[in-house]
């Protein structure tokens, strides 16, 4: 099986009209995922290398049976983006678009908690998710992603998910679902919020946690695997020498006070039974002795 989306789900990419939405829709397409509509409140009734074009997402929904969508709306229109989608009865909205105001992201991130609890936002500013074989919604390149399972993927860096899949594939071990959750201050999908669902799916035996410095994210994510994990977990946590008060890459990778420290986390991982990589390609070689105990 897979998490969140497989070869059945239906997407509608909104965006898909411009350059990157064309491009990127092209290849999850080609991939075998089922892109079956854009949309573009002036362009509809057009197409978009034969995929329809629709008003509203709403419309593209009643016309296809999608149930899930992807952004690649400017900045400033993903606020609205979200909400539409939202509103039209998405259960997985994928959000690839970076530099959201946090205004905006704590706004919908709430609105839809209280108004659209069927919706499942992924980002913003996150690589989207891939289940090898299955189905590809977003920017990972599936040519680095080995179908077959037996593990689960969940990051915060855009760029350490792809490391992470390209460590398992040359181990030749297969992934079931590999989610990129973004590394804004308020991610739609949590580490904890994947860790729940993997420990749900028979058929991911173990997980791979990548995170950074930065929030609380993955000390959160320790307690819930010493609570709540029967299954074996592996992480690599990036910024061990980030220097405090110094922001790193994304909006959330800052240690302020004290806190957020690559070494704090790990401390917390390792408390709670993770075997914690100091490299990428060391957490990698640790998931092959999990995988080979399984």
């Amino acid at each position: 099986m897979s998490i969140f989306v497989d070869e059945n789900t239906k997407v509608i990419y909104q965006g898909l009209t411009g350059s990157t939405g064309r491009y990127y829709g092209g290849l999850n397409k080609a991939y075998g995922t089922q892109v079956v509509a854009g949309t573009h409140p002036k362009k509809a009734g057009t197409d978009v290398d034969g995929v329809p074009i629709f008003a509203s997402v709403a419309e593209a929904a009643e016309a296809t049976g999608a149930t899930a969508t992807c952004i690649f709306i400017p900045a400033p229109g993903v606020q609205a983006a979200v909400l539409e989608a939202a509103e039209a009865g998405m259960e997985l909205v994928v959000c690839i678009t970076e530099g959201v105001p946090a205004h905006d992201e704590a706004y919908f991130f709430n609105k839809l908690k209280q108004e659209y609890p069927g919706t499942r936002l992924l980002g913003p500013n996150c690589p989207g998710l891939i289940s090898p074989g299955k189905a590809n919604i977003g920017i990972t390149a599936g040519h680095i992603a080995k179908a077959g399972g037996p593990v689960g993927i969940v990051s915060r860096s855009g760029t350490l998910t792809y490391q992470a899949l390209y460590e398992l594939q040359q181990k030749d071990i297969g992934v079931t679902t590999c989610v990129g959750i973004g590394g804004d201050p308020v991610p739609g999908t949590s580490f904890i919020d994947c860790l729940e669902a993997f420990e749900a799916d028979p058929d991911t035996k173990a997980v791979m946690m990548i995170g950074e410095i930065g929030g609380s994210a993955e000390e959160e994510a320790a307690e819930y695997i010493a609570n709540h994990m029967t299954k074996p977990v592996s992480s690599y946590i990036a910024g061990v020498t980030a220097p405090p008060g110094k922001k790193m890459g994304h909006a959330g990778a800052i240690v302020s006070g004290g806190k957020g420290t690559a070494a704090a986390k790990m401390e917390a991982l390792e408390a709670a039974g993770v075997k914690v990589g100091q490299n990428p390609t060391e957490a990698g070689e640790l998931m092959v002795d999990i995988v080979a105990g399984l």
